[in-house]
């Protein structure tokens, strides 16, 4: 997978690769807001072929030290097919996989934000 590997129990593996972010490193929030990641409840990728490796590990293992609860990667690229995954409770550069599945699949949010991301509606599902 990504930084982070599960066993399916949620145990955490770290990428030999993740890079090292501080927590103030900034994100974008609509119009030319700047917010440090450590602030930011979830952050989403969409996967992309310039940016897959980045996405993938180094962006995963960034919001984790910084402390994100919540990472979503949305990826279309994936080997076997497009896949979204939810990772959780950040420890260190790790994450916990809290769900992985098929785009097209329903994903359930958990507080803060309890929501059904139906991902069904996302192109090429």
């Amino acid at each position: 997978m990504c930084g982070t590997r599960s066993s399916g129990s949620g145990a955490r593996q770290r990428h030999p690769k993740a890079a090292r972010w501080r927590s103030e490193e900034l994100l974008r929030a609509g119009d030319e807001q700047l917010i440090p990641a450590s602030k930011a409840q979830l952050v989403g990728e969409i996967v992309s072929a310039a940016t897959a490796t980045h996405d993938r590990i180094h962006k995963l293992a960034g919001y984790a030290q910084a402390g994100t609860p919540l990472y979503l990667l949305i990826d279309g690229l994936a080997p076997g097919g497009p896949t979204v995954t939810l990772y959780g409770e950040p420890d260190g550069e790790t994450y916990r996989i809290l769900y992985a599945g098929r785009i097209g699949d329903p994903v359930e949010l958990p507080a803060p934000f309890r929501y059904t991301l139906h991902t069904s509606e996302f192109p090429g599902a």
